[in-house]
């Protein structure tokens, strides 16, 4: 089953290079992929008959008990070998429907071969998570295809409206999948409808199911969209709207039924919509002039008929409805082909422009009047069995009986209209002269007519597999035949083709009746409005709220914060009994310190002091972090702040020094009341966080698994680069990101170009000074302003420069065992190259960092990444760490853990980081600047 997936998902990625290459001649090849299917589910028959159900589970998670889960029973079975039978054979098709060298027959190739692969994958789902995500693989794939013109709006249109619409009713089929889960116990299809839930939450469950199954296979009043879908290309809508896509909502309804047919809310769902669905679908199709919109309309009517039968939750009607499933995959697909050569070659499917087709294309005649006499259930096709069958198993129900009856009498009329409007000669309309189609271009829809017509008798071949689907529902079926002798469902069929009779025989009072019937609320219009309406309260919401104002955003998330998670604090009142004020008198001192500072920072005017006294706050949790004995935090929230603060003063060179006079006095109070709730919930949450602990705490046992897992004696490194790597990875990977968007605005032209975003620099080379009028401590000294230059900062950075180096590698390498670390590290580095550009302006900093800030932050992603090899190249985790043990001559004994290559990572990233901060907010300020200087 994964290996048929994988042939689907291999033969799409191919496709458009194949079509390419071989043009129409591509679509016989990938037809190969649902052939393939084909063949294997007809190997499978066999041992599906006799109840063994072939199943395959992959584990994907384990730890979260996810699992690929496909099995393959005779409901699945069936569905198995229609959508792969149809699908080769409307593949076949595409070879003659597309002109040579179609520009767009490539992107439609590929995406009609992946939506084979996805319906294939749905049907063989055995988990509910799994069956939802290929449920809207072929929502997405529909909707590519549906829209395959783009050029034309009503493509652009119908596209779209089905995706919205099955799209919802996807996202409330998810939602009781996850409440039929977790009630379960488990996510497995055939475990959940073995064994349903009861109770209130299972029922609102099912409901939400059959929202899915209603809008997946149009039923009303979701019915507008599949009508409205027909402006895709034929072969789309013969496979996606006849055989595969619109049968999802069938066939989910078809496997919940034996468990929530008892249901009432199930049982008075399906058959009201579906009845209702019948006879609205079939009444629009006597209406239509447009011969694929009668169609469309029809498999509207059917898919309702459908749904009544393998939703009633009684084995007569659900064999009945498998027999219906397969009749009506066959004779429909072929009614869509036929229609796709008539307008192929005539260039119209207005019925009442059409006139001598049957003379002219004698063998489509033929596919078209057979597939058209199985829709309507004339006797011996694949639809008279089903028919009849379907009225033998509601006689004890009169009422949707007559429903039944009524719905096929429609059938039975727009059918004879179909072969009237399509192939037969009119008078006063001159008959066609279109040329005929070539054998090939005709094969499919005669091959997919003969199965419709050869079903009928072999419908003991279909019974078999209905009956086995049926088996675990009440009641008892007759078994599948063309003939059951003289029987009340003969006599319903033989007062349907008289009741269908009166109706072709007076078509024209009947057209003409129903132009002057009052007019039926349209749904279609209905979708509009609502979707019109929404975008007006989208509008006017987003007009209310997103009006461009960070204080206002930051606001509304802060009360926000104080209003939920805060109102729930205060409501419940967890407070802990224990509660000790401080460990030592040093805590108080320092956090008096911090608060003083923050008031401060609040009232400072200029900006400058708004950041240092911000700064003295960083500070302040540095020695926090010092007091409770946690070097290691200490270490990086002090250099973490001091990298910061660089930055704001870097950055507030161009902003001016005070700030202003705004806000106003009344909003200044509103303010310090919302950064005072704010504050105290934080606090109150830290509080109860803390005092909530029950179990062990698992720091406990930290520094021993620490060195056993990681080998090392830093909790906290060995934790960021082992057990929680993947974390790490992603942090930096978002790291990389920022810093590409901080350079890319910095360095924004007004051309929009970014080119020189991560170049070393953007001046030319500084002017030679000569060497008897300077002493240069740095090697582009020379080059800032003489009223700028330090010659003790000079000195001072010459002889601390390198010994800073060298400690922030030392920090990389010890980190393991003592404090430290890559990130450490790496600031380390950082802050000795702010210093150098401090000292010598951006020459210096350019000349001491000749390197691109790109290159740095890319190799420090890759290293990282590419330590997670070594884990599975010795057979175990993913980024898992392994100790390397050897010995040196003179050296002794040397661990080496492979962690250390990604701390290499982490401090090339975080230089990297830096350098690109500097070089945005440092030299190109500078540059900036004096360019501003010079040109004033």
């Amino acid at each position: 089953m994964l290996t048929l997936l994988l042939v689907h998902a291999v033969a799409a990625v191919l496709a458009v290079p194949l079509v390419k290459r071989v043009d129409r001649r591509g679509f016989a090849v990938l037809a190969l992929a649902p052939a393939a299917t084909t063949v294997w589910a007809g190997f499978q028959g066999p041992a599906v008959l006799r109840g063994e159900n072939p199943e395959v589970v992959v584990p994907w998670v384990p730890s979260l008990g996810a699992e690929l889960a496909f099995r393959l029973d005779p409901l699945s079975w069936v569905l198995t070998l229609l959508v792969g039978g149809v699908g080769a054979l409307v593949l076949l098709y595409c070879g003659s429907y597309f002109h040579e060298r179609d520009p767009g027959s490539a992107r439609f190739a590929a995406v009609f071969t992946a939506f084979t692969g996805a319906m294939t994958g749905l049907v063989l789902a055995d988990d509910l998570i799994q069956l939802y995500v290929f449920w809207e693989l072929t929502t997405v794939f529909s909707y590519l295809l549906i829209g395959y013109d783009a050029d034309q709006r009503s493509a652009r249109r119908a596209a779209t409206q089905a995706l919205v619409v099955t799209t919802f009713g996807g996202l409330a089929m998810l939602v009781g999948f996850v409440l039929l889960g977790q009630q379960a116990g488990t996510y497995r299809l055939s475990e959940v409808v073995a064994d349903l839930p009861t109770g209130t939450t299972a029922t609102v469950a099912v409901v939400l199911l059959l929202v899915g199954a209603i809008t997946k296979s149009a039923l009303v009043p979701f019915h507008f969209w599949l009508p409205a879908a027909m402006a895709a290309p034929t072969p789309v809508s013969a496979y996606l709207h006849a055989a595969a896509m619109v049968k999802a909502g069938v066939y989910l309804v078809a496997r919940f039924a034996p468990a929530a047919a008892d249901l009432p809310q199930w049982r008075t769902t399906v058959l009201v919509l579906g009845l209702a669905t019948m006879l609205i679908g079939a009444y629009r199709a006597l209406r239509q002039h447009d011969v694929k919109l009668l169609l469309a309309f029809g498999t509207v009517s059917q898919l309702g008929f459908l749904t009544v039968l393998v939703g009633a939750g009684t084995a007569a009607a659900t064999t009945a409805g498998i027999a219906l499933l397969v009749a009506h995959a066959t004779f429909k697909s072929a009614l869509f082909l036929v229609v796709g050569i008539v307008d192929h070659q005539t260039g119209t499917r207005d019925l009442r422009e059409l006139s001598g087709l049957g003379r002219r294309m004698p063998l489509l005649a033929v596919a078209g009047t057979v597939a058209a006499a199985s829709m309507a259930g004339v006797p011996v096709a694949a639809g008279f069995v089903a028919k009849e069958a379907a009225y033998d198993a509601f006689l004890d129900d009169p009422l949707v009986l007559a429903g039944l009856v009524l719905g096929s009498v429609l059938t039975a009329a727009y059918s004879a209209r179909f072969v009237w409007g399509t192939f037969w000669r009119k008078p006063g309309v001159p008959d066609s002269t279109a040329p005929r189609p070539s054998p090939g271009f005709t094969a499919a829809p005669l091959a997919l007519a003969t199965v419709t017509l050869l079903a009928g008798p072999l419908a003991p071949l279909v019974d078999r597999p209905a009956a086995l689907v049926a088996q675990e529902l009440p009641g008892e079926a007759e078994h599948l035949a063309l003939w059951h002798g003289f029987s009340a469902p003969l006599l319903l069929t033989v007062v349907t083709f008289a009741l269908a009779a009166l109706l072709v025989v007076g078509r024209g009072r009947v057209e003409a009746w129903q132009a002057r019937g009052p007019a039926v609320p349209s749904a279609d219009r209905g979708y509009r409005r609502t979707v019109r309406a929404l975008d007006r309260v989208a509008v006017e919401v987003t007009g209310a709220t997103q009006r461009g104002s960070l204080p206002v955003y930051l606001a509304s998330i802060l009360l926000v914060v104080v209003a939920v998670p805060g109102g729930a604090l205060l409501w419940t009142r967890p407070w802990p009994a224990d509660v000790v004020p401080y460990d030592t008198p040093g805590q108080v001192l320092v956090g008096i310190v911090v608060v003083v500072a923050a008031v401060l920072t609040v009232r400072a005017r200029r900006r400058l002091r708004a950041v240092v006294l911000a700064g003295v706050t960083g500070y302040g949790t540095t020695l926090l972090f010092v007091l409770h004995a946690g070097p290691d935090l200490a270490l990086t929230q002090a250099l973490a702040e001091t990298i910061t603060l660089v930055v704001f003063v870097l950055a507030l060179r161009r902003l001016p020094p005070f700030f202003s006079a705004r806000p106003l006095a009344g909003t200044r109070w509103v303010r310090i009341a919302i950064g005072v709730a704010v504050g105290t919930c934080a606090s109150l949450f830290a509080l109860v966080a803390a005092g909530a602990r029950v179990a062990t705490p698992v720091s406990l046992d930290l520094p021993d698994l620490a060195y056993e897992f990681g080998g090392g004696r830093n909790v906290v490194n060995v934790t960021l680069v082992d057990a929680r790597a993947w974390d790490t990875m992603g942090e930096l990977a978002v790291v990389l990101v920022a810093a590409t968007g901080v350079a890319s605005l910095v360095f924004h032209r007004r051309t929009g170009s970014t080119d020189q975003a991560f170049a070393p620099s953007t001046d030319p080379p500084p002017q030679a000074v000569p060497e008897s009028s300077r002493q240069n401590w740095l090697p582009a000294g020379s080059t800032v302003d003489p009223e700028r230059r330090s010659v003790v900062f000079e000195v001072v950075t010459r002889l601390t420069f390198h010994a800073i180096v060298v400690l922030s590698l030392y920090l990389v390498f010890a980190g393991h065992n003592q404090p430290g670390g890559g990130f450490a590290g790496g600031l380390v580095a950082g802050l000795a190259l702010v210093v150098r550009y401090l000292a010598g302006g951006r020459h210096e900093f350019n000349t001491a960092v000749p390197v691109n800030a790109g290159w740095l932050l890319g190799s420090g992603l890759f290293l990282s990444a590419g330590t997670g090899l070594v884990g599975i190249l010795i057979g175990q985790g993913v980024l898992q760490t392994a100790v390397i043990e050897f010995g040196v001559p003179v050296l002794g004994d040397v661990k080496l853990v492979t962690s250390v290559f990604f701390d290499i990572g982490v401090y090339l990233l975080v230089v990297g980081l830096v350098v690109d901060v500097i070089r945005s907010f440092g030299a190109e300020i500078d540059r900036q600047i004096d360019e501003g200087t010079q040109t004033s």
